[in-house]
């Protein structure tokens, strides 16, 4: 596949700017490797993002106004100014931006759709000259050159180059032999309220947190990985929680095995399709 990319020399990693739609655990793993590999990125992000492991993920930049996650720094910005003075402090701008308008001003390198919402939401393959889209929903050819396989298992982290990603299971992939035991659901619509923190160890049975006033209670005992943020309104059977059942608390404040596996993904996929690039531009 030829790629619209106008090189005459390969680009150096600094010149390259990716801009990451979605800030979750997950595409938070992305962006800590294209960030440590020496490109710049730009976040893009909903007004209340429902992440769960929230310890781990960017997006809760819009938040708490900045994170750290694993000593990468992102930051809550306004304006296209900010996310210039952002990046030149090595900082990672995380911007409230719905339709990801921001890749028509920036013109980045690639766009990478990390909202893994199991469909496309709405990217193209003309919004950049690199597309990669994470999970199902997504065809290289058709609206992304690239995309990275996420279901766990032999091809996790696999980069795909045509075709599409394996369907959705509906179900997490096994923990200790748990599966749909981890998660943590709304029990009704209303408003959610965290009674536990994130890393918290919990037992079966316990309360953890509420909607509406009714109870969210935990399926099995564990370390408490991830939480919903108070105040956010939720619908019946959305997911709200995670619990671990290693009981490791280390694991819910650092960038999980699948995490890396995708950003490693993401990685060779912009290298490789830059290097398609340069040598059919030859």
């Amino acid at each position: 596949m030829q790629l619209l990319i106008d090189v005459e020399e390969k680009p150096m990693l600094e010149d390259i700017l990716v801009v990451i739609k979605g800030g979750g655990d997950l595409a938070s793993g992305v962006i800590h490797r294209l960030h440590r590999a020496g490109m710049q990125v730009v976040v893009t992000e909903l007004a209340q993002p429902t992440v769960i492991r929230r310890a781990v993920a960017l997006a809760s930049a819009v938040y708490e106004r900045q994170v750290e996650v694993e000593g990468l720094v992102a930051r809550l910005v306004e304006s296209d100014e900010e996310i210039r003075t952002a990046l030149a402090a090595g900082q990672v701008p995380v911007v409230v931006d719905p339709r990801a308008e921001v890749i028509t001003r920036l013109h980045p390198v690639a766009v990478v759709d990390a909202i893994m919402a199991k469909r496309n939401t709405g990217t193209k393959i003309t919004d950049a000259p690199i597309v990669i889209g994470l999970g199902p929903g997504f065809t290289v050819g058709v609206d992304v050159h690239a995309v990275i396989e996420t279901n766990r298992g032999h091809n996790l982290g696999r980069v795909i180059l045509s075709g599409s990603a394996e369907p959705d299971t509906g179900t997490p992939g096994p923990t200790m032999g748990y599966t749909v035991e981890r998660m943590l659901r709304a029990p009704c619509e209303g408003t959610f309220t965290g009674q536990r923190r994130i890393g918290d160890l919990v037992e079966a049975g316990e309360v953890v947190a509420s909607v509406a006033g009714q109870p969210v209670v935990a399926k099995i005992a564990g370390v408490l990985r991830g939480l919903l943020a108070d105040g956010l309104p939720v619908k019946a059977g959305m997911k709200v929680g995670d619990v671990d059942p290693s009981g490791v608390r280390e694991h819910c404040f650092t960038i999980s095995d699948k995490a890396r596996a995708i950003g490693g993904g993401v990685l060779e996929a912009v290298l490789y399709l830059l290097k398609a690039a340069h040598w059919s531009a030859k």
